[in-house]
């Protein structure tokens, strides 16, 4: 099983989506930024970590929502996901990945990756119910 953390960035009542690029893994869909856990690190230290390295800001204000374990045909992952609040420093596209701010329920036609699918939706309602 391979554990990864993914950051839900809000800004403006939007969270940032970010497109995988080519060369990786599922290229060409959409997800929640983040990455590996490597070998005894926490979650929350991977967390910053794989910001600072795919978007070039450090998150400062996150709180852990949920685990999800999600299987593909050949791998397993358990997510990590965090809602992240405040960040230092400017959101970049370090990987040279496409990213996009949704409105909660109005991703329209982007391809998530399988795994972030149920995630999408309940954003969608917990937005809904925190108006």
């Amino acid at each position: 099983m391979l554990d990864v953390v993914a950051g839900i960035v809000w800004r403006d009542g939007r969270y940032l989506a970010v497109e995988r690029p080519e060369g990786r893994r599922q290229a060409g869909f959409w997800e929640f930024p983040g990455g590996k856990v490597e070998p005894g690190e926490s979650v929350e230290a991977a967390l910053v970590r794989e910001f600072e390295e795919e978007l070039g800001i450090r998150p400062t204000e996150f709180s852990f929502w949920r685990e999800k374990i999600y299987e593909y045909t050949d791998l397993t992952v358990r997510l990590f996901f965090f809602h992240i609040r405040g960040f230092e420093g400017d959101i970049q596209p370090l990987e040279g990945q496409r990213m996009t701010w949704v409105v909660p329920g109005k991703h329209g036609d982007i391809p998530f990756l399988p795994a972030d699918l149920e995630i999408v939706e309940l954003l969608k309602t917990e937005h809904r119910d925190s108006l």
